[in-house]
């Protein structure tokens, strides 16, 4: 060995032992003799006496890679050189040379994309003969039978296949080849491919196999004629029907065929072609002990032939054409049900793609044809099969573990597009879909065994898909055999019901169709039946139980009324579980985390909460319930301060459920009821808002609970109106207490909440608390605003105070909009008043999302109005004078005249109305005060030309806003131009 066949070994060794630095000394020793001009006669060298692999690889690379780079810096002869050497090793000009092409399939591979690369720049101007020239070497044998199919390959994918994605330059020049080989050797090449598999197809099938892939590539651009003959398709046939032949020839013979099937034409010329083909003689393989890849490839085949006949059927407008294209698909379609229901194969995406569109044509059909019923029938079979899960992870899906889980989100993703069809099938052929359905659920329950699990879970799934295509009014009538379906669903235990899936999917069925329940009360009891007992929400599987009381609560929000009558039965079946919220036992690791329990309690307040239910009546079921939960409440409160960690956290679980199910409880009863007609309802409410307020007491710190707290303040805001006014200074003091920043957001959003249902009414609470909520804001939110959310400095820390800072916004816009500026110049708040005016100053100019800015200018415009509402008056000292010389001149001028304000986006064209607005109001208030300061200092600083600031002068006076807002937007286009970006204002 040589130096440079010591560095490619070592550059290229994975044993581990040799140190890295070692490694990176031959790298750099063999690039620097990649740059010799010499190395291409060196690799070719190397090539003829190397039998290291590693040496023969590296040669090739670099002689691929020099020709790719330096071709056209290259001299002729050095490229005469070059073509030369290649073609005799790769024809094996010379017995001297086998070396390479006894390497292994990389080594070839690498030296046919080496002889493509010469094609690509030398075929056919410099290199003619090609490909001519290879053809009397053919007969030494496979070695180079099996080198030409490697340089057919490369060639299709280095440079023809669009498969990949090509330069413009890529494309012409394939496009070049393309052309040229068709002229000159093609139809050799076919020939080629002919005569090797006659001569080979039963003494060297591997080599067969190799010539038929390659030729099945360019059956797609070579002339149609030169396969679809007497000898190359009767060939083909043999190959897959007669002889005892390797399943991969077989294969291969198949995969031509379907590149003659796919072979783009006429529609007329594919039906002859279609029909010429007698594809029947295939079928009967399907049914036989083939290679389940064999049966793949079959598939694919009568897939692509089926999709070909039915594009066929589309194109063609002669009535017989039609008639034949759908008898070829008659003829396919049983072998193509007979394999999605048998085998798994990688066509199953195209095969239902291909049904979808077979069964969208028959929309047109009135009636339909028998053998297309028939069809239709054997779809849905196909589509029951496919959504079934495999028994092989029932225990795994039941208990939900890591396999469960992703073999659950694969089903779900997987079925999509076999929902998508069986709703098409259900649209075009309704009745045989569901009397499909309902064979499927009779066959699934008489089998009476907890085995049938997947059967069961595919049927039930089938009629919950197709819920979705039919129409409300269909559900509601029971039309077809739906109620049929509907009281069959009711009626049925299946024996496997305590499977998680099949549970789930049960209640969720019942659930799609209860608009048919509404005319049909009979059957109400049944529907309770299904969510009360151990089908829905006594079910063993925590997640069924949670998933029915969701469910159970949609039934109850649809049927409220009708379920009255009920109550009794309802709150009778539910005491077990509305119990479990009210046991005491605070290290149990079973409490309920997830919401989904609290949904039995809006259950119930949606029914007890109906003025259908008598006063009386409706007092105790609710005094049954919240007292229980109060006192549960009032017990874990006492001594909670005295107890360790553990027992602190489980108390303060119980307590978050406890307030998660009075809050839902609540949502069933409506202001109008607990204020006017039954008040005493109200002042349970009361009762329990006075006893959740101590939760903040003893737990002022513990932001879930306060979340809890503060949501059903909302709720009580709600559902007692004016009446809840007499806990609100309570309730707002301790929530203000030893508040965080972040905290203060869902502070604000409840003070929102209030304002906008009470307007003025809340005025004496804000003067009180308004003090204590700027204080804490301004001590963490900067007046000249914070980071904009493109910057890389974002932390968790600023996220929360930018939200903050936006609810803070939305806050002071609630505030000026309803009528409550006053509270700003209140003794108490008057101290703020300069940070609030410079933050929305600094906000409204510079605040990098466009709909702060908007409600900072309509908060000054609303603020304007309200303090300056005679003109010159000076109702807030220095106001008007703050917003003449700062808001009008920064905001209203320098803000827009910043190329980043961009009049192309439709927020910030809203915004330039309000700013426009803006200008219109201080003018009315402030009169020439306003237009002097903003004409004289604002226009001068921005060089306007006088005769555009008299023109804006006379737009301003004038009544048209639309003209002055058209005018003041080309004023400002106009003065960046002039700028041209180089003057900086505020």
């Amino acid at each position: 060995m040589d130096d440079l066949e010591r560095a490619i070994l070592v550059m290229f060794d994975e044993s581990g032992a040799l140190d890295d630095d070692l490694k990176k000394q031959a790298k750099v020793y063999c690039n620097d003799i990649k740059e010799k001009p010499l190395i291409c006669r060196l690799c070719i060298e190397k090539l003829c006496f190397s039998n290291l692999v590693q040496v023969q690889f590296w040669c090739l690379q670099t002689l691929h890679e020099v020709i790719r780079t330096r071709y056209l810096t290259m001299t002729p002869d050095e490229r005469h050189m070059i073509r030369g050497s290649v073609f005799s090793i790769v024809c094996l000009e010379d017995k001297n040379l086998t070396r390479v092409l006894e390497g292994p399939a990389f080594i070839k591979n690498k030296l046919a994309q080496v002889l493509i690369t010469l094609i690509y720049f030398e075929y056919p101007l410099v290199w003619s003969s090609v490909f001519v020239d290879f053809f009397p070497h053919l007969s030494k044998g496979n070695v180079v039978i099996d080198m030409f199919c490697r340089v057919l390959n490369a060639l299709d994918d280095e440079l023809i296949s669009l498969d990949y994605p090509r330069t413009p330059e890529e494309l012409a020049v394939a496009g070049r080849v393309k052309d040229a080989m068709r002229q000159q050797c093609v139809p050799q090449i076919v020939r080629a491919w002919y005569d090797i598999v006659s001569m080979y197809r039963n003494s060297d099938h591997e080599l067969c196999t190799s010539v038929l892939d390659s030729m099945r590539r360019y059956i797609s651009w070579i002339d149609i004629g030169l396969i679809v003959n007497d000898a190359f398709i009767p060939l083909l046939f043999d190959l897959i029907l007669v002889g005892p032949l390797s399943d991969q020839l077989r294969g291969a013979s198949v995969r031509c065929l379907l590149a003659v099937v796919s072979k783009r034409m006429e529609p007329e010329s594919k039906l002859s072609l279609l029909q010429s083909l007698q594809i029947s003689r295939v079928l009967r393989l399907v049914t036989e002990d083939v290679d389940v890849e064999l049966v793949s490839d079959i598939a694919a085949l009568l897939s692509g032939y089926a999709v070909e006949a039915l594009d066929c059927f589309k194109r063609i407008n002669s009535e017989d054409a039609k008639g034949i294209s759908m008898e070829l698909l008659s003829e396919v379609l049983p072998s193509i049900f007979y394999v999605m229901k048998n085998f798994e194969v990688d066509v199953t995406f195209n095969i239902i793609q291909f049904l979808s569109g077979y069964v969208a044509i028959f929309k047109s059909f009135v009636p339909l044809p028998e053998k297309q019923l028939l069809h239709l029938g054997q779809i849905l079979e196909v589509i029951l099969v496919l959504i079934r899960y495999d028994p092989v992870h029932r225990t795994n899906l039941d208990v939900m573990d890591k396999i469960g889980k992703e073999e659950e989100d694969r089903m779900v993703e997987f079925r999509k597009d076999l929902f998508v069809l069986l709703r098409n099938v259900g649209r075009v052929a309704p009745d045989v879909t569901q009397l499909f359905i309902r064979n499927s659920l009779a066959s699934a329950v008489s089998r009476s065994s907890d085995s049938n699990v997947e059967e069961v879970e595919g049927a039930l799934s089938l009629l919950y898909a197709l819920g979705e295509s039919i129409s409300e009014e269909a559900i509601r009538t029971g039309s077809g055999l739906l109620s049929e379906l509907v009281l069959m669903l009711l009626s049925t235990k299946f024996p496997c019901h305590s499977n998680r899936l099949v549970a789930l999917v049960y209640l969720e069925t019942v659930t799609r169709y209860i608009k048919f329940i509404q005319d049909n009360t009979q059957y109400i009891p049944m529907v309770l039946a299904a969510f009360l007992d151990e089908r829905g929400i006594h079910h063993s599987n925590i997640n069924v139980s949670r998933r029915a009381s969701y469910l159970f609560m949609r039934v109850v929000k649809f049927l409220k009324m009708k379920l009255v009558p009920f109550i009794e039965t309802i709150l009778q079946s539910l005491q077990d579980t509305v119990a479990q919220f009210t046991i005491m036992n605070y290290t149990t690791e079973e409490l309920s985390g997830s919401e989904d329990g609290s949904h039995i309690f809006e259950a119930i307040g949606l029914l007890i909460g109906t003025e259908d239910v008598l006063p009386e009546k409706q007092s105790d079921y609710l005094s049954s319930l919240l007292s229980p939960l109060c006192q549960q409440v009032e017990a874990l409160l006492i001594n909670a301060k005295l107890l360790n960690a553990e027992e602190t956290n489980a108390k303060i679980a119980v307590i978050q459920q406890i307030i998660m199910a009075i809050n839902s409880l609540s949502k069933g009863f409506s202001e109008r009821l607990v204020t006017a007609s039954r008040p005493a309802i109200g002042i349970m409410f009361k009762q329990t808002l006075d006893v959740l307020l101590q939760v903040l007491v003893i737990f002022p710190k513990v932001e879930p609970l306060r979340n809890k707290v503060t949501s059903f303040i909302h709720r009580m805001v709600d559902t007692l109106g004016a009446s809840v006014f007499p806990y609100l200074p309570k309730a707002l003091e301790q929530l203000l207490e030893e508040i965080e920043p972040k905290q203060m957001v869902g502070f604000l959003l409840l003070l929102n909440q209030l304002i906008c249902k009470f307007n003025t009414l809340v005025r004496d609470i804000l003067e009180e608390i308004f003090p204590s909520i700027a204080e804490r804001i301004f001590s963490v939110i900067p007046r000249n605003g914070l980071p904009s959310s493109g910057s890389d400095a974002i932390t968790e820390e600023i996220r929360e105070l930018q939200e903050l800072q936006r609810t803070l916004y939305t806050f002071l816009h609630v505030i000026t909009t309803h009528d409550l500026s006053p509270v700003f110049l209140s003794p108490k708040c008057k101290a703020y008043l300069d940070p609030v005016m410079q933050l929305l100053l600094y906000s409204s100019c510079n605040h990098n999302d466009i709909l702060v800015r908007k409600a900072c200018v309509q908060i000054f415009i609303r603020l304007i109005k309200d303090w300056c509402a005679q003109p010159y008056e000076e109702k807030v000292p220095g106001f008007r004078s703050f917003v003449i010389e700062a808001f009008a001149t920064n905001c209203c001028l320098y803000s827009v005249l910043d190329r980043s304000f961009e009049f192309h986006d439709a927020n910030t064209f809203v915004l330039f109305g309000e700013i426009v607005l803006a200008q219109k109001v201080m003018y009315e208030k402030f009169g020439d005060d306003f237009l002097v300061n903003f004409v004289s200092k604002g226009f001068s600083s921005a060089h306007c030309p006088p005769d555009q600031a008299e023109q804006y002068r006379q737009k301003l006076q004038g009544g048209d806003f639309k003209a002055l807002k058209s005018f003041y937007q080309s004023l400002v286009e106009n003065l960046r131009v002039q700028q041209n970006g180089s003057l900086v204002f505020r």
